[in-house]
């Protein structure tokens, strides 16, 4: 949905992914510092790694860290341990998204505001308090590894919407990738692709925020 469509009081609340939303990541940052420990050029890491039902697994916390990381060991082809592979795999988050916060503290004036995000038990530890101020401009974060569910599937939209307590129609949902924002869609929410923090921006000044 184009902020175009949306309209001053059209939401009850707004829903906010995470990654590339609100906190900015960058996969290279990860595969450098794996790269690092096992001595071998990020690039062969890069092609090799796959997110497959281990690693969704994983983010629905089905999947223990150390199954997750010897899942990682075999798929890359690289021996490193536990610990260099939490390393590398926190290194992803690199700052909050330009220009994010005063939007949030904007519209947290106006509406209450949600997070929810796919992600997994050891990057919740690493971002919650790194990212502390930012993510207390929200009432509740769903986190795929505590709810056991994923975007982009129905059942993880039907649980949030239920949670938040709003009906679906009246939720603007923000993810920057287009599968969840089409389940977003398919689940009743309105929902707007961000490819910066520009469209988010939009978004609220389309909704008077």
């Amino acid at each position: 949905m184009p902020s175009s469509a949306l309209r001053p009081g059209a939401a009850d609340a707004l829903l906010f992914d995470l990654g590339r939303v609100v906190i900015d990541i960058d996969f290279f940052e990860v595969t450098s510092r794996w790269a690092a420990h096992a001595g071998c050029p990020a690039e062969q890491i890069a092609v090799r790694f796959v997110r497959d039902e281990i690693y969704h697994g994983h983010e629905r916390g089905t999947v223990s860290d150390a199954a997750f990381f010897a899942n990682l060991r075999s798929q890359l082809g690289i021996d490193i341990t536990d610990e260099q592979f939490l390393d590398g795999w926190n290194a992803i988050f690199v700052g909050p998204m330009p220009g994010i916060a005063p939007l949030l503290a904007r519209a947290a004036e106006k509406l209450p505001l949600y997070a929810f995000s796919n992600t997994n038990q050891p990057h919740v530890e690493h971002f919650s308090p790194v990212y502390a101020d930012l993510l207390g401009h929200f009432r509740e974060v769903f986190l795929s590894s505590t709810i056991g569910l994923r975007k982009p599937d129905l059942e993880a939209f039907a649980h949030v919407v239920a949670a938040i307590g709003v009906p679906a129609e009246r939720i603007v949902f923000f993810d920057d990738l287009a599968e969840n924002v089409d389940g977003a869609r398919a689940s009743g929410l309105q929902a707007v692709l961000v490819r910066s923090t520009d469209d988010v921006a939009a978004a609220m000044q389309a909704l008077g925020i």
